[in-house]
């Protein structure tokens, strides 16, 4: 597994939401496939049993592919099933605290919704930042909003990597050139489509030429 600013180009975030009568591993293949360079496992539901074997089972798949692998929130997830990393709220543990218990070298990521948090966030540690919603999204309908150009000052402040979230697709991604991000994580724009794969190499192929054009 390799974690650099090109790891974020196209950062999917699971949701069992669409999953019809496939697996989760199976639809994380189809989008790893289809080019997806961040896994971010994501279950607000489960049982902790069974949310582990999950996270195993998922871990598998992304190593074959050697694509960095987060667990979304659960510090303790991602430290029984020995994950990547963790991606952290604003209301879940500090990327200090996190960083304590899964080691120096795991990827620890947050999300923030503007300046102070992202500045703060790097200040504290965090090895990337998810900043969003820079679209309306019916994944998070209670998500904060996040101009344009509150995310180009975001970018311009931190040195670490920055992915824009929330309501990104293939029809509205171009509308995030120039403001400095790595890469774009979504959720339905790749799991609830039809033909995962294909969506996800061409939603790949735009983030490549979005943020070639930064």
């Amino acid at each position: 597994m390799k974690f650099d600013r090109k790891s974020m180009l196209l950062y999917a975030v699971t949701d069992r939401a669409w999953l019809g009568a496939k697996s989760l591993s199976m639809v994380v293949r189809e989008a790893l496939e289809g080019g997806a360079s961040f896994i971010q496992l994501r279950e607000k539901n489960l049982p902790f049993d069974e949310f582990l074997a999950e996270a195993n089972e998922i871990k598998e798949v992304c190593k074959e592919y050697m694509v960095p692998f987060v667990i979304n929130d659960n510090v303790d997830v991602a430290l029984a099933c020995d994950a990547d990393g963790v991606h952290l709220g604003q209301d879940d543990m500090s990327p200090i605290e996190a960083r304590k218990i899964l080691g120096d070298n795991k990827i620890i990521g947050l999300s923030a919704v503007n300046l102070e948090q992202a500045i703060l966030a790097e200040k504290q540690g965090a090895d990337y930042l998810g900043v969003g919603a820079v679209f309306p999204t019916s994944t998070k309908e209670d998500a904060d909003y996040v101009s344009y150009e509150e995310l180009k000052k975001i970018c311009e402040a931190v040195s670490i990597p920055v992915v824009a979230i929330g309501g990104i697709g293939a029809d509205n991604i171009m509308e995030l050139r120039g403001s400095g991000i790595d890469g774009i994580s979504v959720v339905s724009a790749i799991f609830a489509q039809k033909n995962i794969k294909e969506a996800t190499e061409n939603l790949f192929k735009l983030s490549k030429e979005m943020v070639s054009s930064k």
